[in-house]
């Protein structure tokens, strides 16, 4: 099984908005992923707490559980996604804090265009202040321009606003970022899983983890209890995000339709954050199993080949707030396709759309797009067929 590419997050918002206490948050409740994380300055990121074993290059800082963290400008950046995603530091996600570093869009863009296959982009988080939204856009103007590339926004700080005033400004994102999910929270407490995989807590490296510092800390206040002081960039970082969220897993032996399943994709409700697993197509030429990511309204497919007598399934877990799981699956149970030999190799082309450096890319020119005959009906392609 080929190594797969490692994804890198954006984290971006405003000084004040919180970013650091999201970045704090994941760090504090990752499990045992490995995370690589970029900043400018690792001066607010909680170092004691993480138990920083020594050195590893000029200005990365290796922390106990398995991080690491780097101090660059955006000159740097490129030299340094190389040296996380080194193999030796078997990181599993690496999150830019990019305030300071570019403007967002500019992130993106030198991310997209980043020729190291050992990294992949992973989408872009625009951190939101609550109770200071309309200061910070009268102040910034160029936050409605971030918030337009934002794949997933954080309004955060919704304990210091009421529920009329985060109401309103819901509203206000709604049009500033349409189709764009917007997570509620307080003190940057979102479930890591909306962005990336937990691993289990499984490591240990001679002196006490960064797990194991969580695990006293806890024991020490009452496994209920905060651990340090409530505010602003040192504040509760164990709180139970994950139930705000639910989870509604779909599994199926049977083939899905390329476009049924795109069709869902793209009409996907505001309140689902994110959608990770493996979808099964079975088109002539595309029987691989396709890895599917999508934080927010980004969107990504890797296909890989199947492992040695490994069934061909269909596996996704959707993260949410608000859904309505029941009828997540009878979607999903309608992209089902009981004859996929029979489907047309452009019946794939949407799914093609989010997969990044194609193999056929360097060998096949990239194919127009596919103009049905109108006096021919295309029953596979239409998803009002069932």
């Amino acid at each position: 099984m080929p190594v797969q590419p490692i994804p890198v997050v954006v984290l971006s918002g405003f000084l004040g908005s919180g970013k650091t206490t999201l970045l704090n948050h994941l760090l504090g409740n990752r499990g045992g992923t490995r995370i690589g994380v970029v900043v400018n300055d690792f001066g607010s990121i909680e170092i004691d707490a993480m138990a920083v074993a020594g050195q590893v290059g000029d200005s990365m800082v290796s922390l106990g559980g398995g991080c690491l963290c780097c101090a660059v400008d955006g000159s740097e950046l490129d030299a340094y996604l190389e040296k996380l995603s080194a193999p030796v530091h078997r990181i599993d996600v690496i999150v830019i804090e990019a305030s300071g570093l570019a403007e967002p869009q500019e992130m993106i863009r030198m991310l997209v265009a980043n020729e190291n296959p050992a990294i992949l982009y992973g989408g872009m988080v625009q951190v939101v202040d609550a109770a200071e939204f309309d200061a910070t856009r009268g102040e910034h103007p160029e936050t409605d321009r971030h918030l337009a590339v934002a794949d997933l926004v954080v309004l955060n700080k919704t304990d210091r606003v009421d529920a009329a005033e985060q109401a309103r400004i819901e509203g206000e994102l709604g049009v500033l970022c349409p189709g764009t999910p917007v997570v509620a929270a307080d003190h940057g407490r979102i479930d890591p899983e909306l962005l990336f995989d937990r691993r289990p807590w499984t490591e240990t490296q001679g002196q006490l983890s960064f797990e194991d510092l969580i695990a006293q800390a806890r024991d020490a206040d009452g496994a209920g209890d905060a651990v340090g002081a409530d505010h602003e960039g040192h504040g509760d970082h164990t709180g139970h995000a994950h139930t705000v969220y639910e989870s509604t897993e779909f599994v199926s032996g049977q083939a899905m339709n390329p476009r049924r399943f795109i069709d869902f994709l793209d009409r996907r409700p505001a309140g689902l954050y994110r959608i990770k697993g493996y979808a099964y197509f079975g088109v002539p030429g595309h029987e691989e199993r396709y890895e599917v990511h999508a934080v927010g309204r980004f969107l990504r497919f890797a296909p890989q080949p199947w492992g040695r007598g490994e069934p061909r399934l269909t596996q996704l877990v959707l993260i949410g707030a608000g859904t309505d799981g029941p009828a997540l699956l009878r979607e999903l149970e309608a992209c089902r396709e009981p004859a996929p030999q029979h489907a047309p190799p452009e019946s794939m082309w949407g799914v093609l759309r989010y997969v990044d450096r194609p193999a056929e890319a360097d060998t096949e020119p990239e194919p127009e797009p596919y103009e049905p005959d109108p006096c021919e009906p295309d029953p596979y392609g239409d998803p009002d067929s069932d």
